[in-house]
């Protein structure tokens, strides 16, 4: 058996090799559907670095992809790394001016965007910016064509950037390929933002394939595997948990844009999906639709979800679903997204609690406070031109402070109790807003909560919770109130309970509780 790659461009070489004919790529979401095979997926992405060479990028050089998921992803983005350089992945929902602050800071000479999509022409809104200034923009077409032959627009297309590649340029691209080394740098990923502004992340090729061949083993991927992949692929969740694993594991990607629980339970259904990771809300919207039925799901053999803090009662219930493995797991940008994890032998008390113990190539211990500490071979460069704020979240011995604060059984599992700046004092006594969440979330009727620290004169701080409720539920504020007040220490009692019909979220599905007042 071939050894297990180092970089994306060699994993894509071992999956034309190792599976050339079997299915990379379903894409049916589009006026044109999309089935490609190994061999077809690198001969694209071998031909979009031969196009980038056409246009005089380096190694080294960046690359920002604008685009929800869809089969050009992962052809940009792996045509980009085969062309030696570095991926710039572009949250789909930022504005045109913030996604411009990302491309001038990364030094993106590229722009790939995607024309209409969700009721916004994103590649207009560059064309028409600054952003496009002194930088080539590509143009995907998503729910319609690009602009008529003889338009500016269409200069730029998709099909016209691929057709600019030649035999020499492509052959350029095969031999950067080649030559690209596990420490080459292969991608800057930009925090969520949740507490300012975003930092880039510099991830190199050996930390993004460790991470991603630890996840895809873990969840013991293969080529007979078809994967749902709704987390966005600017996301760690969807890149480094998501395409890379699928590349070195020969597992078929079945790519959504749009989420609803309609349409992921339909296709779940249709293509016999069998692997189908999501944020939290995800699988909490999907446990909630009127609409399911039994058999909805039972292709799945495997359910990952994952983020700071996922309500017990949410694992309870995938549990409940048949599925035959529940798995949760825990990560940062900083570490490519992985962290910790449980495992297909964890009992599901240990899966419903925890995130499990470190990948291997990982080390996690606890720190001031119990911050979660983490150290190993998935742990980042630092953060783009700040070396400040590197040194300040990678100490001299190379642990990441992740500002979570956590736990840690005899078993060495880690649970997640709380981010350190959510804590807030109420009467000198530390309140720690997921312990009360988790408790909310057992009131009958309520799906999700999010509880903040709000001014007191009294006692410096009291606790504010923001619920939502199931549609057909009925729940008062005092029935939420007397739950807390049987369950928790009166100094961790919400003073006040506001109901929401949605919360405000980043890109992975986390509440912006900044958002909330």
């Amino acid at each position: 058996m071939s050894p297990t790659p180092s970089t994306t461009p060699a994993a894509l070489h071992r999956a034309r090799e190792r599976w050339p004919d079997a299915p990379a790529i379903r894409d049916h979401q589009w006026d044109r559907p999309v089935d490609l095979s190994w061999s077809e997926l690198a001969e694209l992405a071998e031909t979009f670095a031969g196009a980038l060479v056409e246009l005089g990028v380096e190694p080294g050089d960046r690359v920002a992809v604008w685009a929800p998921n869809s089969w050009h992803w992962p052809v940009a983005a792996l045509g980009t790394h085969c062309a030696g350089a570095v991926l710039v992945p572009l949250n789909t929902r930022y504005t045109v001016t913030e996604a411009r602050d990302i491309v001038d800071r990364s030094g993106a000479l590229v722009v790939v965007a995607a024309g209409e999509f969700a009721g916004v022409d994103r590649l207009a809104e560059v064309l028409a910016s600054p952003l496009a200034d002194h930088r080539t923009v590509i143009g995907i077409p998503l729910v319609t064509d690009l602009p008529a032959a003889g338009s500016a627009v269409d200069l730029l297309g998709w099909d016209a950037f691929l057709a600019a590649a030649t035999p020499a340029s492509i052959a350029i691209g095969r031999s950067r390929a080649a030559a690209v080394a596990p420490d080459d740098l292969s991608d800057i990923l930009f925090t969520s933002g949740t507490t300012g502004a975003p930092k880039g992340v510099l991830a190199e090729h050996r930390q993004t394939v460790a991470g991603a061949h630890a996840w895809g083993a873990n969840g013991g991927l293969g080529p007979g595997d078809r994967y749902l992949m709704v987390n966005p692929f600017f996301h760690t969740f969807g890149y480094k948990a998501g395409i890379l694993p699928a590349v070195l594991f020969g597992t078929t990607m079945h790519p959504l844009a749009v989420y609803s629980p309609a349409r992921a339970r339909e296709l779940v259904a249709a293509e016999r999906i069998t692997v189908f990771p999501g944020a939290p809300t995800i699988f909490q919207t999907i446990l909630d639709d009127p609409d399911r039925t039994p058999g909805d799901l039972d292709s799945l053999r495997l359910i990952v979800t994952g983020a700071t803090i996922v309500p017990v009662v949410l694992i309870e219930r995938l549990q409940q679903l048949g599925v035959d493995t529940v798995i949760t797991a825990y990560g940062q940008t900083e570490t490519s997204g992985f962290i910790t994890t449980c495992t297909a032998g964890d009992d599901a008390l240990t899966v419903a609690t925890t995130c499990g113990r470190p990948y291997p190539g990982m080390q996690v211990r606890l720190g001031r406070n119990d911050e979660v500490l983490a150290r190993g071979a998935m742990v980042m460069r630092g953060y783009l031109n700040d070396p400040e704020a590197t040194a300040a979240a990678v100490d001299a011995d190379g642990w990441l402070h992740t500002g979570d604060i956590g736990r840690l059984d005899e078993h060495g599992n880690l649970s997640i109790t709380d981010r350190l700046k959510d804590m807030y004092i109420c009467g000198g006594f530390n309140v720690y807003p997921a312990e009360v969440e988790q408790t909310l979330v057992r009131v009958p009727g309520i799906t999700e909560a999010a509880v903040i620290g709000v001014p007191d004169e009294r006692l410096g701080e009291v606790g504010k919770a923001y619920l939502t409720r199931r549609p057909d539920a009925v729940v008062t504020v005092e029935e939420v109130l007397e739950y807390a007040a049987a369950h928790l220490a009166n100094f961790k009692v919400p003073r006040t309970v506001e109901f929401v019909d949605d919360f405000p979220r980043n890109a992975s599905g986390k509440i912006l509780k900044r958002d909330l007042s």
